[in-house]
């Protein structure tokens, strides 16, 4: 049995959401794409018309004896809004919807687990939307999208909503993160 999962998550932008996972020891590869449409291809360009019902994500290969579900699903759940539905920050539309596609049973309860207890917790001040829904198909991004942020520190939206992002991820997970 191989000690190697995949895991697939939607919470917004997929700039901040690939250079949040990333930089997680146990992580392996982090690929932004589009899953959870209707429509049998997905791109940039059709996925912003808001009529295929894809979402933006990342799909992330990571080691379990290194990193657990448990805990990519904390990081997702800290490193986003999961309470505003359709909308993360000034990116509004159903392909910036909080998802989890889940690649197995475990994954499915772990998961709906995690939800129960963050809305008990009363962490949030309004209840969680995140969707928790089968994994299909996943298009991968176009090029340009791979590893934008790492690239493209000083555009705009880099600079001023992925960067503080993923700045304030590394101090909250400094334990996690990869030497």
């Amino acid at each position: 049995m191989s000690d190697l999962s995949t895991a697939t998550f939607g919470s917004g932008c997929f700039w901040c959401t690939e250079a949040v996972f990333k930089d997680l020891k146990g992580v392996l590869a982090v690929v932004p794409g589009y899953s959870g449409g209707t429509a049998e291809t997905a791109d940039y360009e059709t996925v912003c018309t808001k009529t295929t019902d894809h979402a933006e994500v990342v799909q992330i290969e990571y080691n379990e004896l290194v990193i657990s579900f448990e805990t990519l699903l904390d990081v997702f759940f800290h490193t986003h809004n999961p309470t505003t539905l359709n909308q993360q920050g000034n990116d509004v539309g159903p392909q910036y919807r909080s998802v989890i596609f889940y690649h197995s049973d475990q994954q499915k309860s772990l998961a709906q687990k995690q939800i129960l207890k963050l809305n008990a917790s009363g962490e949030y001040a309004d209840k969680i939307v995140t969707q928790v829904v089968p994994f299909e198909t996943f298009y991968p991004a176009e090029d340009y999208h791979q590893d934008y942020f790492a690239k493209n520190p000083s555009q705009g939206y880099c600079a001023f909503v992925v960067g503080p992002k993923v700045a304030k991820f590394r101090k909250l997970y400094q334990k996690l993160l990869k030497d």
